[in-house]
């Protein structure tokens, strides 16, 4: 039998006259990367304050590792969590910030330095945070969220803004968690990192969710989208679709010599939500 760490059953809330999000329903299981995308001001951020028991919901039950998120403070040491909104002390040090978390979860030095060790900072744990480049401080800020080896991690954009190399590492230690057993619940802008980490996604789009399911599943079902583009030796570019229709034309071009390069065009999480929503993800 599948063990959920994350149940949502239509879940609603309310900021006065606005509805924020419009019946969520929704499961995560134990032990997945779970992808949770959509523009800004599509709920993503009011959904995780709900799991996380910043937020009480206006309706719906929100459920997280069996416990009501309403009535579940003994699991807060059971969640790490890496957000926008939880700054670094920029005054302190690497180690000194961590060494505040360590405290209030009753980690030992031993762990703290582990933890600096697996994220690539313990050389640097005596250099002032307001010194760190960003992809550093989105490292310590991971570091902190996985001090305690939680069971449930909620990530909030991770590498927004980051490089390729400096995004592809914290990649890898997202990776490393999810092996070691913990529930990894990651939003993002950013659909090439929903698509190569997670094993199961959501759309979601002013407060409603529009599709949900494995990321190649989810594209898969919008293959009508798959186009040949070809461009022609004297600058033209030409889109055909790529299925039987388009042989004739094809085998013009290339009887020709006409064809200097051809791409085809499967669709991605983002054509899709563009499809569903007329929008993007920016």
């Amino acid at each position: 039998m599948m063990e959920y760490a994350i149940e949502m059953n239509h879940i609603v809330q309310r900021f006065g006259e606005k509805e924020v999000l419009k019946g969520i329903d929704l499961k995560v299981a134990r032990g997945e990367i779970f992808g949770l995308l959509g523009p800004s001001g599509a709920g993503k951020t009011t959904l995780i304050k709900i799991l996380t028991g910043q937020l009480c919901q206006t309706g719906g039950e929100a459920v997280l590792l069996g416990s009501d998120t309403k009535h579940a403070q003994n699991i807060h040491r059971r969640l790490g969590m890496m957000m926008d909104n939880f700054g670094l002390y920029e005054r302190l040090s690497v180690s000194d910030n961590l060494k505040l978390f360590a405290a209030i979860y009753g980690v030992s030095r031993v762990k703290m330095d582990e933890a600096l060790k697996k994220v690539g900072l313990y050389k640097d744990k005596k250099c002032p945070a307001m010194k760190l480049s960003k992809g550093m401080r989105s490292r310590l800020s991971l570091a902190r969220a996985v001090i305690a080896e939680p069971d449930v991690l909620f990530l909030d954009e991770p590498t927004s803004g980051l490089d390729p190399a400096t995004a592809a590492e914290i990649h890898q230690l997202i990776q490393k968690e999810q092996e070691k057993g913990a529930t990894i619940f990651l939003t993002t802008h950013n659909m090439e990192e929903a698509h190569k980490l997670c094993n199961h996604v959501v759309l979601l789009n002013e407060g409603k969710i529009v599709e949900y399911g494995e990321p190649e599943e989810v594209c898969r079902r919008y293959n009508h989208q798959n186009k040949l583009q070809i461009r022609l030796y004297d600058g033209k570019q030409i889109e055909l679709p790529n299925n039987k229709t388009a042989a004739d034309k094809m085998k013009k071009y290339l009887e020709e010599e006409a064809v200097e390069t051809i791409h085809s065009t499967e669709p991605s999480l983002e054509t899709v939500f563009m499809e569903l929503t007329g929008r993007s993800f920016e």
